[in-house]
């Protein structure tokens, strides 16, 4: 039995990679070095750089203000699970009320089109401002915070995830949903069975995107009087008279996103590589 063995050009291609990754690496790491370069010369090696590690980098102050503000950053990650599972839920429901065939749907198209025109116009803060000082009053009750910021969070970026959600199912090609109903699939079994799945991939990274954006927006609730990773980081900058606390607030936030930041860059990556799969020499 002979054993494949790549052609003259299949070598030389692959040496011609080899190449181009070692030259890459190179390049990359020439670059980098000369960018540190920089940054020490006209950054770190600055006299108001001591200032500014002073005022928003000091280690003692960090480390004394992390636990306040870590107890406020667990009700921002509660903010956001409980928002998470309602904008899924109404913005889902918005897309599929957008996606309804025939006139005597048209009102119910109409009013999810207008309502995705609205909040995605909508400045955030503003929707807070509304619903946690107006909600309250109306009903003449005390709404807990928390309460308040996922309502708000869930009338904004429902706007936003309701579009992206249409924007897939209408991305599937008008065949497929003809072939599952010429097999007697009723029209909900074709989006649950067929048009979902489809678009559910094409989908994904934008939804992903939006949910990086969620996971900052959800600091806003300390507007509402939420003792959160903002507010507990707001009282410890008045107690220490240093911004510190600021930053450690932001960095927990960072370090939230990046999980999902590279997650969505890995999964366009693999959606790109797919696609145009066989087009590369």
């Amino acid at each position: 039995m002979s054993i494949h063995q790549p052609s003259a050009l299949e070598l030389e291609r692959r040496a011609f990679r080899r190449r181009q990754s070692v030259r890459s690496v190179l390049i990359a790491a020439a670059s980098t070095v000369v960018f540190a370069a920089l940054a020490w010369v006209f950054v770190i090696n600055t006299p108001g750089w001591a200032l500014v590690q002073e005022w928003f980098f000091d280690p003692q102050t960090a480390w004394e203000s992390l636990p306040k503000v870590w107890d406020g950053f667990l009700l921002n990650l509660q903010v956001l699970a409980w928002s998470l599972l309602t904008v899924s839920v109404t913005a889902l429901l918005i897309a599929l009320l957008r996606t309804l065939r025939g006139p005597v749907f048209f009102p119910l198209r109409a009013v999810a089109a207008g309502y995705t025109d609205l909040f995605r116009g909508f400045p955030f803060i503003i929707v807070l401002y509304l619903v946690g000082f107006g909600l309250p009053t109306i009903l003449d009750t005390r709404v807990p915070p928390v309460v308040l910021g996922v309502i708000a969070i869930t009338l904004t970026y429902s706007a936003y995830v309701a579009e992206v959600i249409r924007a897939g199912i209408e991305a599937v090609h008008p065949s497929q949903r003809l072939a599952a109903r010429a097999l007697g699939l009723g029209h909900v079994q074709t989006l649950r069975r067929v048009v979902l799945p489809q678009a559910l991939r094409k989908m994904t990274p934008p939804l992903m995107n939006d949910f990086v954006s969620l996971q900052k927006d959800v600091g806003l609730v300390s507007i509402l009087g939420a003792i959160d990773a903002v507010a507990a980081a707001r009282s410890e900058v008045a107690l220490s008279y240093n911004f510190t606390p600021y930053v450690v607030a932001g960095l927990l936030f960072v370090l939230l996103a990046i999980p999902t930041i590279r997650l969505t860059d890995w999964y366009t990556a693999r959606l790109r590589r797919r696609e145009q799969m066989g087009e590369l020499v």
